[in-house]
């Protein structure tokens, strides 16, 4: 009987948190807006987490290797001068990821970013491994993300949980990460900043 209402539970919780959504920009879209930044070979972990009650609400992966993309699982950020393919977007400049940065913080979240510097080898498999994972159901961003890392070499020990804190306590542990928080006092409700021009 328990596993009966376990399975039904889980299955309306899955419902709930919603189907991936499946985008695919242009060739040319995509070929026009590769940005190539002249920083270190990096991944970059980006966790929104309640100011309440320090529980992780989100999970997001940036890679800066050949050319600089954003997987940002099942999220709700987009720009219309960023193409995305399923949960990948392209042409991530710097003010593209203060406009990531600070469509997450608002008064009730922060965003914690988590910096390591790895090989050129390591970052092209982790950008081919992005573009390669397909769109995201909802709630399954840490989970994703997770599965990404612990395909890299120097990443195996990241853990398989559905928790975006869980994750990012396990980046942070990596030698050599450096991080930083950013707070903003903008309203819970502030999706107008997805009108911002970058």
């Amino acid at each position: 009987m328990f596993r009966i209402v376990f399975t039904v539970l889980a299955l309306a919780t899955l419902a709930a948190c919603g189907a991936a959504e499946p985008k695919w920009a242009t060739d040319e879209a995509v070929a026009n807006s590769t940005y190539i930044h002249n920083g270190p070979t990096t991944l970059t972990l980006f966790t929104v987490i309640s100011n309440n009650s320090g529980s992780g609400a989100h999970a997001a992966l940036m890679v800066n290797g050949s050319q600089r993309v954003l997987f940002d699982p099942a999220g709700t950020w987009h720009h219309p001068h960023l193409p995305e393919r399923n949960d990948v977007h392209y042409g991530i400049t710097d003010p593209a990821v203060a406009f990531y940065i600070d469509y997450h913080s608002r008064i009730t979240y922060h965003t914690l970013r988590q910096d390591i510097v790895v090989s050129a080898e390591v970052a092209e498999q982790a950008i081919r491994a992005v573009q390669a994972y397909g769109a995201v159901p909802k709630a399954m961003c840490a989970r994703s993300v997770g599965e990404i890392l612990r395909g890299l070499p120097g990443f195996e020990s990241m853990p398989n949980t559905l928790f975006p804190k869980n994750l990012s306590d396990a980046f942070g542990a990596l030698p050599g990460v450096t991080q930083e928080r950013f707070y903003d006092d903008d309203p819970e409700e502030n999706g107008y900043i997805l009108t911002t021009d970058i």
